[in-house]
C-alpha cells in the first residue's frame, strides 16, 4: 500500500471555530466599532458623532457583507467632507481619525471576500479615493484637502493594511484548503476500509463455498459408496472412510482458519503474499491438485491431470486461484454428473499466461439436467470472480451432447 501522507491542519487556537469562534469574531467586530465610535467623540462637529456611529454600525456587518459595508463607509466619508466644506459653518471634521473605518472596511473586503477580484478592487477604490483628495470634487463642493506628502503617507498606510489583510486572507484560504484535504483524506480512508471489508467478505464467502461444497460433495459420495460396499468389500469401505476422515480434517483446518479471520480480522488475507499480522493463509500449491484429483477418483470419477507449469513460475496467489478453480470444477462434476464421469484437467503456461481447461463427459447425462435437478451457480460466480481479480478471462458452459467445459486464462508474474 502506498505511504499515507499526513495533511497538516491549523491549530484550533489559530483558527477558532464553532461557538467559541463566533464569539471571538463578534467581540472583534464590537471592539473595532467601539474604536471608531470613541475616535468620533473627540470632534466637536454637529455630525461627527453621528457619522462615526453610522460607520461603526456598518462595521458590525463587515464579515457577512464586506463589499456593501465598504461602499456604505465610503459614502458616509463623502457626506462627511460635504458637511465639512459648507460655506457657512462646518458641520463635520475632515479628515478625522474615525475615517480609519475606511481601512477597516477595506481590510474586511480583502480578508472575507469569496471572489478573486474583490480584494484588488477594494484596494484600488480606497487608493483612488485618497488620490481624489488632492483635486477635490467640485461637483459636490469638496475642495482639495490632501497635499502630495500626506497622500504618500496615506497610500503607504493603505498598502500596509491591504498587504496585511491579504496575507491573512491567503492564510485563511490555505487553512480551509488543508482542512478540506484532511476531510477528503478521512473520507477516502473510510471508503478504502469499506472496500477492503467488502473484498474480505467476498473472499471469505468464496473460501467457505470452496471448502464446504467440495468437502461435503466428496464426503457424501464416499459415505454412499462405503454404505453400498460395506458388507461386500470391507477394504473398499475402509478406504472410503479414510478418504472421508482426511477430507473432513482438511475442511476443519480451513474452517478454523476462516473463523480466525472473522474473529481477529486480517485485512491482508486477500493476498497470500502479504505479511499481515493476522492468521496466515494456508498456502496452496499446484501439487495439491493431484490430492483433490485422487479424492475425486476415490469418489468414482475418472480424472486425468496434466500440469505443465515450470516450478517457481507462478506466485502463491496464482497457484491458489488455479487450485480453487480445479477444485470447484471437480466439485461440480461430483454434484451434477456423479460417479462414473470422466474429467480431463489441463494446466499449462503459454507466453506469460496460465491456461486452465477442465472438461467432463457428464457420465452420459445431458448437459443441464444435473444431479438433484439444480444447477447451482455460486461456484461459477466464485470462479469468475477469482479469475477477474487476477486480471484474466473465464468461460464456462455445456458441451454439445453431454458434459461441461471450463476455460480460464490468468496472466502470470514470472519470477
Amino acid at each position: 500500500m502506498a505511504e499515507e501522507r499526513t495533511v497538516p491542519v491549523p491549530s484550533a487556537w489559530m483558527t477558532p471555530s464553532g461557538r467559541y469562534g463566533r464569539a471571538v469574531a463578534r467581540a472583534c467586530d464590537i471592539g473595532i466599532a467601539l474604536v471608531v465610535l470613541v475616535a468620533a467623540e473627540y470632534y466637536s462637529g454637529d455630525y461627527d458623532l453621528l457619522l462615526g456611529a453610522l460607520m461603526a454600525l456598518c462595521l458590525l456587518a463587515r464579515r457577512r457583507f464586506p463589499g456593501t459595508v465598504l461602499a456604505a463607509v465610503l459614502a458616509l466619508g463623502v457626506v462627511q467632507f460635504v458637511l465639512y466644506d459648507l460655506p457657512d459653518l462646518p458641520l463635520a471634521s475632515a479628515p478625522a481619525s474615525y475615517d480609519v473605518a475606511v481601512l477597516f472596511a477595506m481590510m474586511s473586503v480583502v480578508h472575507h471576500s469569496r471572489t478573486t477580484w474583490m480584494p484588488y478592487l477594494a484596494g484600488a477604490v480606497v487608493l483612488l479615493a485618497a488620490a481624489a483628495g488632492t483635486v477635490g470634487m467640485p461637483v459636490l463642493g469638496i475642495e482639495p484637502f490632501v497635499d502630495l506628502e500626506s497622500l504618500l503617507v496615506f497610500w503607504g498606510l493603505t498598502l500596509t493594511v491591504w498587504l496585511t489583510a491579504f496575507a491573512l486572507h491567503t492564510r485563511r484560504l490555505y487553512a480551509e484548503s488543508q482542512a478540506a484535504r484532511a476531510w477528503h483524506a478521512e473520507r477516502e480512508q473510510e471508503q478504502r476500509v469499506r472496500l477492503a471489508a467488502t473484498r474480505e467478505r467476498a473472499e471469505i464467502a468464496r473460501e467457505l463455498h470452496d471448502v464446504v461444497a467440495h468437502s461435503l460433495a466428496v464426503m457424501i459420495l464416499q459415505a454412499d459408496g462405503a454404505g453400498t460396499v460395506l458388507r461386500k468389500s470391507p477394504d473398499m469401505a475402509e478406504s472410503a472412510l479414510k478418504t472421508i476422515a482426511a477430507t473432513g480434517r482438511d475442511a476443519i483446518d480451513d474452517m478454523h482458519r476462516i473463523v480466525r479471520v472473522l474473529r481477529e480480522g486480517n485485512p491482508d488475507s486477500g493476498d497470500p503474499d502479504s505479511d499481515g499480522g493476522g492468521p496466515p493463509r494456508r498456502l496452496v500449491t499446484l501439487d495439491e491438485i493431484e490430492v483433490v484429483a485422487e479424492r475425486a477418483r476415490a469418489a468414482g470419477l475418472t480424472v486425468d491431470v496434466s500440469v505443465e507449469v515450470g516450478e517457481g513460475r507462478l506466485s502463491p496467489a496464482e497457484e491458489m486461484t488455479a487450485f480453487r478453480i480445479v477444485q470447484e470444477c471437480l466439485t461440480n462434476v461430483l454434484r451434477h454428473a456423479g460417479a462414473g464421469a470422466g474429467v480431463d484437467i489441463r494446466l499449462h503456461e503459454e507466453r506469460g499466461t496460465l491456461l486452465i481447461g477442465v472438461v467432463d463427459d457428464g457420465a452420459g447425462t445431458l448437459a443441464g439436467r444435473g444431479v438433484g435437478g439444480r444447477s447451482g451457480g455460486n461456484g461459477l460466480v466464485g470462479m469468475r470472480e477469482r479469475v477477474e481479480l487476477a486480471g484474466g478471462s473465464f468461460e464456462a458452459g455445456p458441451r454439445l451432447g453431454s458434459g461441461w467445459h471450463v476455460r480460464a486464462s490468468i496472466p502470470t508474474r514470472t519470477k
